[in-house]
């Protein structure tokens, strides 16, 4: 396409060493990560809030991002554009042989297993020591982690059946939190239940085929809307936030809920 080729010219004009611009010829591979990062995080707000021109926008932010890195790479002969993209052709092509090769699968669920299990083979073919968690970036954000720990290992049948019993394990789990906490246990047994009562929950969104990640942004949005309600209803009554009793709150709280189901 002209387009990406005009995109990878465009870069490597940027980057050129005598007419290049001084910011981008500054940038190696890990000084511009956090602003991928960062372009992720709008890319998915752009998804939440269903802004297509903002998706459109953000997802060309991204691809700018990868031929900035494909750039970089370049220079130092790590690997190119593409070489990059010849990649990701090959490993879509290898995890698919449903699809480009043995014929199609009947369910999502097999098609599951069937990549996990590609994934699994491709790496121990580099490390016959290899484990099935391994390559799970430890850079993730934890809960988005927490869920591939726990489909990487459902992939092999190390999952509970249904979201019944993991709505009870998510109960017990409360249980020994509320336990740890009545009984004074240590601030480490503490934070250890809490982690495990998260990590039940999350194991319970991905059994709703629910993204645990999108539905704690989608609940942070929601407190900070109610909560916002509580501060412009108080100045207009010309009162703080440290001048009223939580239960006062309380009942804007209320209010800010039933105001989002009329």
């Amino acid at each position: 396409m002209k387009e990406i080729d005009e995109l990878l010219q465009i870069m490597q004009t940027l980057r050129d060493p005598e007419n290049g611009c001084p910011w981008d010829l500054k940038q190696t591979i890990n000084s511009i990560l956090p602003f991928t990062l960062e372009e992720v995080y709008e890319l998915a707000d752009a998804i939440e809030q269903g802004d297509m021109d903002g998706l459109r926008d953000e997802l060309g932010d991204l691809l700018f991002h990868i031929s900035f890195y494909a750039q970089i790479a370049s220079e130092q002969k790590i690997f190119n554009f593409k070489e990059l993209a010849a990649a990701i052709n090959m490993k879509l092509q290898n995890r698919h042989p449903y699809v480009f090769v043995a014929g199609p699968v009947d369910s999502l669920l097999e098609h599951t297993h069937s990549w996990e299990k590609i994934k699994h083979h491709e790496r121990k073919q580099r490390n016959r020591n290899a484990s099935l968690l391994d390559a799970i970036n430890q850079a993730q954000p934890a809960i988005t982690r927490a869920v591939a720990l726990q489909k990487r290992a459902a992939s092999v049948g190390f999952d509970w059946p249904g979201p019944v019993p993991v709505l009870e394990k998510v109960e017990e789990e409360i249980r020994e939190l509320r336990l740890a906490i009545e009984s004074g246990q240590s601030r480490n047994d503490i934070m250890a239940e809490i982690g495990d009562v998260i990590f039940a929950c999350v194991n319970l969104a991905r059994h709703t085929d629910i993204d645990p990640e999108t539905a704690i942004r989608q609940t942070n949005r929601k407190f900070e809307q109610r909560f916002r309600y509580i501060e412009r209803t108080l100045a207009a009554s010309n009162k703080e936030l440290t001048e009223v009793t939580l239960a006062e709150m309380e009942v804007l709280w209320q209010e800010a809920k039933l105001s989002e189901s009329r």
